[in-house]
């Protein structure tokens, strides 16, 4: 702690001394030719004789990450946008007054350069600096082994060292920005408008979670953040936008996990005249397209293994369940889809669970204890039980099962979608099934809502919606293993 503190105070020092040299050490602005990543990208292939013949003049800024000589002559890295050129500084060029500026940067300060480009005997693309600014002083000194800072307590809580000192960290939002960018292009070229619904809401709806709460002091009422904006995007399809879409934030207050953050980005899209199927031949094509325009490919890895977007498998809950049994012959359809034989089944299984446990809850339990391991390669399961449901319409062969699927990709859930309910009528009956839940305990049921209810009264188009998880799309297309690695600010426990 002392050294960092005497560190500090020479830095400190060094900043006064600046000042009486007649610099401002925090001016307003500077003009730039290039960024620094400009700089590399436009000129890293031209030979020191073609620099020297265009007599390249430049004038660029970053972060100074190296310093090598304080004689007559020395060298610098300097760092911006993610990439690094060098500079070299010589007192007869330069002058008196500038070089002794340049004595007193610190790794870490913020500074400008104006000069030519040229290669070294090393042939590295360097500036010969004419003029040197000073644009900011890093007070503060970079972690020792910044440049390979693997501190996890420290890389999540000042994220902006993290993106400093690990390009790759830095590669992952750029490509977290392109996914989203992609997605946007995709929609939007199948007319889908993005909209922006309440992210602070009377009733959390649209999802089975447990909400944050907070209070609107004007109006006097509590509110919600919102787990999902469903019923928001559901009300302007009855309103007349057939097709619509929100890249939105959502929140639900619950565990974290390396899946599960409490603050998350979710896109949602509804599209009228549609069902589940439709949706998941839509969710294909947006993904091959996505994948393929982001990564160069459609076979990106994840967690050891090699994901495969080429093609994509297809089973209902049950038949999943029979494919991937281990333990003997599989249960029939009959075993699995009535409640009493499927609670013998979960047993054998070698599961517990609750007296009363209803026939969907059961049903997946028992699917995540044999399926959700082996869905590494893109697989939709689809044909929910009803009871885990409650906003999507039941199959009209079999109404025990939802038209809804969930897509798995490296064992993780990726997205949820179904043929929405538009009976109101069948609605508030699925309403009223929630609030009963909800007051048996039930704490992530649905609550009544009845602005929702008098908007379907109004008529809503056979429709389809689902909802992707950027996060954890992110993940698969980063090879991530937490979720905390592709958002930027994640929640952490206060420090004592």
């Amino acid at each position: 702690m002392g050294d960092k503190t005497d560190l500090i105070e020479q830095r400190s020092q060094k900043l006064e001394e600046i000042r009486k040299l007649g610099h401002d050490p925090y001016p307003h602005r500077y003009e730039l030719s290039h960024t620094v990543a400009e700089l590399v990208h436009e000129f890293s292939q031209k030979s020191g004789q073609e620099l020297e013949q265009e007599e390249v003049s430049v004038q660029t800024a970053g972060r100074l990450v190296n310093l090598r000589g304080h004689g007559k002559a020395g060298f610098a890295d300097l760092q911006g946008s993610g990439e690094r050129i060098q500079i070299y500084v010589r007192q007869d060029r330069v002058g008196q007054e500038n070089h002794q500026l340049f004595r007193l940067f610190d790794i870490g300060d913020i500074i400008g350069v104006r000069g030519s480009l040229f290669r070294t005997k090393t042939d590295e693309l360097t500036i010969k600096a004419d003029q040197l600014d000073f644009l900011a002083k890093g007070l503060l000194p970079l972690p020792e082994k910044w440049h390979g800072l693997s501190d996890v307590e420290i890389r999540y809580r000042q994220r902006y060292l993290d993106l400093m000192a690990n390009r790759e960290i830095r590669d992952i939002f750029i490509r977290r920005g392109r996914i989203i960018s992609e997605i946007r292009d995709f929609l939007e070229s199948r007319g889908y408008l993005e909209v922006e619904t309440p992210m602070m809401q009377p009733l959390a709806g649209g999802a089975t979670a447990r909400p944050f709460k907070t209070f609107h002091e004007a109006l006097g009422i509590p509110l919600f953040l919102r787990i999902a904006p469903e019923l928001y995007l559901k009300r302007l399809i009855v309103g007349g936008f057939d097709r619509v879409y929100e890249i939105n934030r959502s929140f639900r207050n619950e565990g974290i996990s390396t899946q599960h953050n409490p603050e998350f980005t979710m896109l949602e899209f509804y599209q009228a005249y549609s069902d589940y199927q439709d949706l998941m031949n839509l969710t294909e094509e947006m993904l091959r397209t996505v994948v393929q325009a982001v990564t160069g490919g459609l076979e990106v890895p994840f967690n050891g293994n090699s994901i495969d977007f080429n093609g994509f498998s297809r089973y209902s809950m049950v038949e999943s369940i029979q494919k991937f049994w281990k333990e003997g012959s599989a249960p029939s359809t009959e075993d699995l889809c009535q409640h009493d034989r499927l609670g013998a089944v979960v047993k054998q299984a070698g599961l517990d669970f609750e007296a009363g446990l209803n026939w969907g809850k059961l049903l997946e339990l028992l699917f995540e204890h044999v399926v959700e391991e082996h869905l590494i390669q893109p697989t939709f399961i689809y044909d929910f039980p009803a009871e885990l449901s409650p906003l999507s319409k039941t199959k009209d062969e079999d109404s025990r099962f939802a038209e809804r699927f969930e897509l798995f990709i490296g064992g993780l859930e990726i997205a949820n979608a179904y043929s929405e309910l538009n009976d109101p009528e069948e609605q508030r009956k699925r309403f009223k099934e929630q609030v009963e839940a909800r007051l048996r305990g039930d704490s992530e049921a649905h609550e009544m809502d009845e602005d929702y209810l008098k908007a379907l009264q109004y008529g809503m188009p056979p429709t389809a919606g689902e909802g992707i998880g950027i996060d954890r799309l992110t993940m698969v297309l980063t090879d991530s293993d937490s979720i905390r690695e592709v958002i930027l600010f994640p929640h952490l426990r206060p420090k004592a």
